[in-house]
């Protein structure tokens, strides 16, 4: 006869069997570590634009989307417009996208802060998908990364500010891999991230 201790001892086995085997979800994701590895060529901001990225020159803040200033900067995204299949813009309408693009290893956006006396400082990667072509894939939720979701942007047309940026309903997520965020790694703003130095003029090209 096999003893009760035997049975639960086989059964414990094979639940750590189970679960070794069921497919994680985050185990398929990079790490923070890896994303800041894959991008560490990117502190060149040379390099950045020979691979396609490119700036309007606006550098986002908190109190540009109509938050509270304290939340922190953004900073000087550039982006690489074919990754998330972003057409001409029409005169008078939004910035609209058709691909869709989750990969942080080669991230859609590479955040800057513009530097006191010049040049830039790489302190973020971003992804960004626009809601409608989320949709259209047939998500109900929005896209996640190590189980965190990214935020939907939208313009409010009751507010003065635009919440989105000039950009249709979009999901995005900034991993602060390279400057520490006292408000967390996958938050909006930062808090050590600031707009006070940047150039727009000179597109930073």
């Amino acid at each position: 006869m096999i003893s009760v201790d035997r049975l639960l001892a086989a059964g414990a086995c094979a639940l750590s069997a189970t679960v070794a085997a069921a497919p994680s979800m985050a185990a398929t994701e990079p790490s923070t570590a890896a994303v800041k590895a894959a991008a560490a060529k990117y502190r060149d901001v040379r390099v950045a634009v020979a691979e396609g990225y490119q700036t309007d020159g606006m550098c986002t803040d908190a109190r540009m989307l109509g938050f509270n200033a304290s939340e922190g900067g953004m900073g000087l995204h550039y982006v690489r417009k074919d990754l998330i299949g972003i057409q001409p813009r029409a005169q008078g309408r939004r910035v609209a996208g058709t691909k869709i693009h989750t990969d942080f290893l080669r991230p859609s956006m590479l955040v800057y802060e513009p530097q006191r006396h010049g040049g830039l400082k790489l302190v973020a990667v971003e992804n960004l998908v626009f809601q409608s072509a989320w949709k259209a894939a047939g998500h109900a939720k929005p896209p996640t990364f190590h189980g965190r979701p990214y935020v939907l942007l939208k313009d409010n047309p009751a507010t003065k500010v635009d919440e989105a940026h000039g950009f249709e309903p979009h999901y995005e997520l900034h991993v602060w891999a390279f400057r520490h965020n006292p408000s967390g790694m996958f938050k909006e703003f930062n808090p050590a991230v600031t707009c006070r130095f940047n150039k727009p003029a000179a597109k930073h090209k």
